[in-house]
């Protein structure tokens, strides 16, 4: 990586890198996408599964990479599905989430997301964000991705993150939030040095 303001950035999820792409290039922060294999470790942290990922890649790949990991964590639920939201997408999807929520009034949740820098050889930076909500009745709107279509943030306007354009979204998202970040700290520091 000659160029220290374009990073890559592990996943294999168009729509994440989207979202993501957009809130580092504000910071003058360019993410190139890496759909390289991805070692995503079972942990009931989201920060532990982000800096593990990013330090094996970094390592294994010689690179800067940049790994996340985000879940939806519902109060009703006791936090489930939490950090397992990809896989339970992938079994249950939206409809599965919302049968289980079938009797529930309390529909609070809150979207996590933990972003991860990682130079070869060294040791993650981690970054933090998160977003309230509300998880709907039944799925609106066709943008974004995963448990979108039935998340409504607290700070939004009754939307679903599924109803909002990616700029809209990246106003008030978790990733969003992680991502600022992280490009904020990539900005005032020399992340080559990390250790």
């Amino acid at each position: 990586m000659r160029d220290r303001k374009r990073v890559w950035f592990l996943t294999s999820n168009k729509g994440k890198f989207r979202e993501a792409a957009a809130v580092a290039a504000t910071s003058g922060l360019r993410l190139k996408m890496l759909a390289a294999r991805k070692i995503e470790i079972q942990s009931d942290s989201l920060q532990t599964i982000a800096s593990y990922a990013a330090q094996e890649a970094a390592d294994r790949l010689g690179v800067p990479v940049i790994a996340e990991d985000a879940g939806l964590f519902i109060d009703a639920l006791r936090g489930f599905p939490g950090p397992y939201s990809s896989d339970i997408f992938k079994r249950l999807g939206t409809r599965g989430i919302l049968k289980l929520m079938k009797s529930v009034s309390r529909r609070n949740a809150k979207f996590y997301s933990a972003v991860a820098y990682c130079a070869p050889g060294k040791r993650p930076k981690c970054f933090t964000g998160a977003v309230d909500g509300v998880i709907d009745v039944r799925p609106r709107g066709s943008g974004g991705f995963g448990f979108d279509p039935i998340f409504v943030p607290t700070k939004g306007d009754g939307r679903t993150l599924a109803q909002m354009s990616v700029g809209e979204k990246n106003r008030i998202s978790h990733r969003a939030v992680s991502f600022r970040r992280l490009s904020r700290w990539m900005s005032a520091s020399r992340p080559e040095r990390l250790k």
